[in-house]
């Protein structure tokens, strides 16, 4: 059993020392003091270590969620390489495989990633929510991409099934014979008006031709319209599917009947004056989905790459129309 200490003190008026006997109240604040000096000295150690010294559980959480960290960066790196794929995948889609098959272009809006950014509130509150919320919006946005290629591949193969009709379907031929190219009056684009004289955007070719000269379907398709429209005279609007419409124009006599098939290379009727018109001539148009587009496009089955180019030299430099 430990001794209690002894205190002495020396008394100068009887120079011996005395012993010195604390009171109850003395001892009990001195080991107050102690115990709370060595409560904060112990706080003070344990504070010291938790925030300097890692236990093992903290130091095991650190190592997983640094592993977790890179994960996830290996992820994202990865998911950029396969967006970087896909977007390789969508440009030769877009830029060969559709102009082949002359089909319409995957729209822009349709390669974008999901826009509802609630979906992702719930990882906005995990560790690491920066790079673990933009992997997730880039799965999503890859996700959408693969889902839209995929459909857009069922397109094309569906058109390479259909392609050999597609073929005869689309104009390809002049819609009157024209072999030496001297019958072109006129071509797609602005020009002068032949009574107002003044400029306005012509929407066709014109053939200029003795009245009487057959016209021919220049694809495919089934007659949609045939009789007389305002300003254009006797018309026949041949309808080849495949968004593909061609009208012919100014006719004197209409050959064929609404509802009627016709193949490329069939009468449909002779070369008129019929409507609004200053001679003798044919007015050819080519509608591509309801829009019009240049008819000297469409002859590539009736011309080689030297008259091809001749005609459309011929078109361009030739101001006035006929009708």
């Amino acid at each position: 059993m430990a001794k209690r200490k002894v205190y002495y003190f020396y008394n100068p008026k009887t120079l011996n020392y005395e012993r010195v006997y604390p009171s109850f109240k003395e001892r009990a604040l001195s080991a107050i003091g102690k115990i709370v000096m060595s409560a904060v000295l112990g706080s003070l150690v344990v504070g010291t270590i938790m925030f300097f010294i890692d236990s093992p559980e903290e130091v095991l959480l650190k190592k997983e969620n640094s592993l977790l960290s890179s994960h996830y960066k290996l992820l994202d790196k990865r998911l950029d390489e396969a967006t970087a794929i896909i977007e390789d995948m969508q440009e030769r889609d877009n830029n060969l495989y559709r102009v082949l098959f002359m089909a319409d272009p995957i729209s822009a809006t349709n390669k974008t990633g999901l826009k509802n950014s609630s979906r992702y509130n719930d990882l906005r509150h995990l560790p690491n929510a920066g790079i673990v919320l933009a992997t997730a919006q880039k799965m999503d946005a890859l996700a959408r991409r693969l889902y839209i290629q995929s459909k857009s591949f069922d397109d094309l193969i569906e058109l390479a099934q259909t392609q050999e009709e597609r073929l005869k379907c689309i104009p390809a031929i002049q819609p009157i014979a024209n072999k030496d190219l001297k019958q072109i009056a006129s071509g797609y684009g602005m020009r002068i008006d032949p009574i107002y004289r003044t400029p306005r955007f012509h929407t066709g070719m014109d053939f200029n031709a003795r009245t009487g000269t057959d016209i021919y379907a220049t694809g495919n398709g089934s007659i949609e319209f045939a009789g007389w429209r305002q300003g254009y005279g006797n018309t026949v609007i041949i309808n080849h599917g495949f968004g593909y419409k061609t009208l012919y124009a100014h006719m004197h006599n209409i050959k064929a009947k609404e509802g009627q098939k016709v193949i490329r290379g069939e009468v449909i009727g002779t070369v008129g004056n019929t409507g609004k018109s200053t001679g003798p001539h044919l007015h050819y148009e080519v509608l591509v989905r309801g829009q019009h587009d240049n008819p000297a496009k469409y002859y590539f089955m009736d011309l080689n790459p030297e008259e091809y180019d001749r005609m459309f030299q011929i078109a361009e430099s030739r101001g006035q129309v006929m009708d």
